[in-house]
C-alpha cells in the first residue's frame, strides 16, 4: 500500500483522506540538512515507535518498540551515527526522542537517507503526530493522532510514504 502525501497538506491511503502537516521549507527532491523541507519521493517505513506511559502499543503490521527516555536521533552529519537512533546523553547534535509536547508519541520511522547514509542529505524523517494547530514541521508529515493510529492498522513493511508535488 502506498500512502499519499500531497500539499497543501493531504494524506490519504485507500478510502480514507486526512490533513497533515509538512515541512516549513516546503517540499524538496533535493533535501539538505536543515532546510525545513520533506523530502519528494516514496520511502518505506521502517517502525513504528511509542511512549508507552501514554498510551498502547499500536496496533498494525509494522515493527515495533517501546520509546525510551533516552532515546534520541542523531542530526550531526558529522558524527559516524548520523541519521540514527542513539542512547542519550550523545555528544553530537541530536533530537531527544522522549518528549512532553506529544509529537512524538506515537512516531514513525522513514526509510528516508538510511540505505546508505549521506551525510547532509537530511536526517529524522518521521510520520508523527501533528501539533492540534497542524504546524508545520521541520522537515516530517504529521497527522493527528486518531488519524495516525487508524493508518498504522493498514500499515505492513510494504507500505510507503509517497510525498508528490
Amino acid at each position: 500500500m502506498d500512502i499519499q502525501v500531497s500539499p497543501p497538506g493531504t494524506l490519504g491511503w485507500r478510502q480514507s483522506q486526512v490533513r497533515c502537516a509538512l515541512g516549513r521549507g516546503g517540499l524538496r527532491p533535493d533535501k539538505r540538512e536543515g532546510d525545513g523541507a520533506t523530502p519528494e519521493g516514496c520511502f518505506v517505513l521502517r517502525q513504528v515507535m511509542y511512549r508507552p506511559d501514554r498510551l498502547p502499543q499500536p496496533i498494525t503490521g509494522l515493527p515495533v518498540r517501546p520509546l525510551r527516555d533516552d532515546d534520541g536521533w542523531c542530526d550531526d552529519s558529522a558524527e559516524a551515527a548520523y541519521n540514527q537512533l542513539v542512547r542519550l546523553p550523545f555528544s553530537g547534535r541530536h533530537e531527544v526522542l522522549w518528549r512532553d509536547d506529544g509529537v512524538y508519541d506515537v512516531l514513525i520511522t522513514l526509510g528516508y537517507n538510511d540505505d546508505p547514509v549521506t551525510a547532509g542529505r537530511g536526517s529524522a524523517i518521521f510520520l508523527h503526530v501533528a501539533r492540534p494547530d497542524y504546524e508545520a514541521t521541520e522537515g516530517c508529515v504529521a497527522v493527528a493522532l486518531p488519524d495516525l493510529l487508524a493508518l498504522l492498522r493498514d500499515c505492513d513493511p510494504n507500505t510507503r510514504l509517497c510525498v508528490t508535488p
